[in-house]
């Protein structure tokens, strides 16, 4: 997608009431660059260079549940590597709404393990735990998602799996965007990372 497609991409979604944060995550992009975007949509004299960025799209794996299969099998495989590495016991697996929760749900079941949701805060919204599922209390658990850009909702979601008495021991994701190795002392787990490079 073009810079002049992302831009009225972003201007869309914030039209129908999204917050920049929300729009990173629908078109996969960190905050900085949905700023940018909706600065350049707004501004006929735009002429800043955008902030170093990917865009992240995997609905070639999204759209067939036996190609997320196969990619959770990977996952798995990453994650009991990480287990002998590292040392953890492994007790539940949470996805993190929307994206980690079809992969999460796969590796819980190749693992035999306890499985639950979380959902990231919004604008007006918290936090918050799926009661449906599993819960956090007194378990080692690995955090699955799609793309870490910033870091802030692995953050957030670290933070409140150690407010419940749980324990993350792993945050495991499909794409890094990141330089870092871990989150909030937390082992990070890329299947890809993705870095943009500069001259």
């Amino acid at each position: 997608m073009l810079l002049e497609g992302m831009a009225a991409k972003a201007k869309e979604l914030k039209d129908k009431g999204q917050t920049n944060r929300e729009i990173g995550h629908e078109m996969h992009l960190g905050q900085q660059t949905i700023d940018w975007l909706l600065a350049k949509q707004s501004s006929e004299n735009f002429d800043e260079g955008p902030p170093p960025d990917v865009k992240v799209g995997w609905r070639t794996i999204g759209v067939s549940g036996s190609r997320i299969h196969a990619i959770a099998e990977i996952m798995t495989d990453v994650i009991l590597e990480e287990q002998d590495n590292i040392g953890f016991e492994l007790d539940m697996v949470t996805g993190v709404a929307n994206n980690g929760i079809p992969l999460a749900t796969m590796v819980s079941d190749l693992l035999g393990i306890d499985f639950g949701i979380i959902r990231p805060s919004r604008e007006g919204t918290q936090i918050n735990y799926a009661s449906n599922y599993a819960g956090l209390n007194g378990k080692n658990i690995v955090i699955i998602d799609d793309v870490v850009s910033s870091g802030s909702t692995a953050e957030e979601v670290i933070k409140f799996i150690r407010e419940r008495e749980g324990v993350p021991v792993l945050a495991m994701v499909l794409i890094n965007k990141k330089a870092d190795n871990k989150i909030d002392d937390v082992p990070l787990r890329a299947l890809i990372r993705a870095r943009p490079v500069r001259t």
